[in-house]
């Protein structure tokens, strides 16, 4: 039997140029097969450059991807692993100041709390809401996400807009 195709976007937030060779060594390496990055210039810190990435490869490849680049201190990226079918999928973010989270992802790309997570939360926070609020941004990857946001902002050079929503 042959194992499921999965797929991708990695995304480099912000890398020096002297690692951006190396970024698509480590990404070529846990894919199998080289890859050359379309690098651009990244407006939020001067001199650093971006990529954005889709890829494919086998199932786990997100994870491999994310394993290669979470060692070098001044590189910001994420990497997601689309969900299949019986299969949820992945996302990996990673900055110099957080390190790297990981969290499950839905078909739809979001993420996915387990039980035992929310458990856990609630356990901790005891009655005291806003310790439970906090558990739970910890949870979400919420400061991972606050400290990548300035980065995602597509410039004008950037082949991806993203688009934002709020619920509620």
């Amino acid at each position: 039997m042959v194992a499921p195709n999965a797929g991708g976007v990695l995304y480099v937030h912000s890398s020096p140029k002297a690692l951006c060779q190396h970024v698509e060594w480590g990404v070529g390496r846990a894919l199998g097969y080289a890859v050359n990055l379309p690098w651009i210039d990244q407006p939020v810190i001067p001199g650093q450059l971006r990529a954005e990435f889709t890829w494919e490869g086998e199932p786990g490849a997100g994870a491999a991807i994310a394993s290669h680049l979470r060692g070098w201190a001044h590189l910001r990226f994420e990497v997601t692993e689309d969900a299949r079918p019986g299969v949820d999928g992945g996302r990996w973010m990673h900055t110099p100041e957080l390190g790297i989270y990981y969290a499950q992802t839905d078909a739809s790309g979001g993420v996915v709390v387990p039980e035992e997570r929310v458990r856990y939360a609630m356990e901790i926070a005891g009655g005291n809401a806003s310790e439970l609020h906090r558990e739970l941004r910890l949870a979400l990857g919420q400061a991972w996400d606050d400290e990548l946001e300035p980065f995602r902002i597509a410039g004008d050079e950037s082949p991806v807009v993203w688009m934002h929503h709020r619920v509620g």
